[in-house]
């Protein structure tokens, strides 16, 4: 297996397209955003919902391991991914504009979105929801620049099993999010 070397530049430009393709889908009519694709299949807006969710798990880890960690003079940081953590970040990460693994979401992941009850307002909270969470992500990589990435880790989303370092937890976060915008297109296409 090949290693895998991370950069806050590399990660901020990547956030910075699933920035766009959002911006873009919120311009979609209400009915597209809300419509599943085929029966039990996540409709766009239940999807940005569960990236909602699987944020909100390591927002407040990612925050206290922040500003816990040190400051350094060396610059921004260059990270190289651990093996396990390596396999746990490339099971998310799309290849190409393809999924690589279709798993079942663990229920703590699944969107309770009533759909009968969805109005532009709901959707737009949804939204608003992900962007403001991903601007956090995106200012946390920007403050990480000046901090020593290999003094603090947080346990991932799934439990103790997997342990990120900063670099990393950003890493399959944004991997996350990168896969769902690939599950959007095939919903789109």
């Amino acid at each position: 297996m090949s290693s895998l070397v991370l950069t806050p530049e590399n990660q901020i430009q990547r956030l910075n397209n699933v920035f766009a393709k959002i911006e873009d889908l919120q311009s979609l009519p209400l009915e597209r955003l809300i419509a599943p694709p085929k029966e039990k299949a996540w409709s766009i807006i239940e999807i940005i919902e569960h990236l909602n969710i699987a944020y909100s798990l390591y927002k407040n880890k990612m925050e206290i391991a922040l500003k816990a960690a040190p400051e350094t003079e060396k610059g921004p940081w260059s990270f190289k991914v651990r093996p396990w953590q390596r396999f746990v970040i490339n099971s998310q990460r799309p290849k190409g504009n393809v999924r690589k693994w279709k798993v079942k979401t663990l229920q703590r992941f699944e969107p309770l979105i009533d759909k009968n009850a969805l109005t532009q307002e709901n959707v737009d909270a949804i939204f608003s929801q992900f962007l403001a969470h991903h601007y956090q992500l995106k200012t946390s990589i920007v403050a990480s620049r000046s901090k020593d990435m290999k003094q603090r880790r947080i346990t991932s989303a799934i439990g103790a099993m997997v342990r990120f370092y900063l670099p990393e937890a950003f890493e399959f976060l944004i991997c996350h999010a990168e896969r769902h915008m690939v599950q959007i297109d095939e919903i789109l296409a």
